[in-house]
């Protein structure tokens, strides 16, 4: 069973929040709310575009070989 814990709901403004504890924080600003019979779903979103994604990957650090120049031919056109 996954872990669970009690938190408090508050008012911010006209809205309800709740206070996530530091073991189920979420990764970057932004979460998908849905609501599934009885429960809420937050869940991690997703990110929005390609350069999103690459700029959460981690550097490799791996050396690429070396690729040989190959001739090139001149083409008419």
């Amino acid at each position: 069973m996954s872990p669970q814990r009690r938190v408090k709901l508050f008012r911010n403004g006209r809205n309800q929040a709740v206070r996530i504890p530091r073991e189920f924080e979420l990764a970057g600003d932004e979460a998908i709310l849905r609501k599934e019979g009885g429960r809420l779903i937050l869940e991690p979103a997703p990110p929005r575009s390609l350069l999103e994604v690459l700029a959460s990957l981690e550097p490799l650090d791996e050396e690429f070989p070396s690729i040989p120049e190959l001739r090139t031919d001149a083409v008419d056109l």
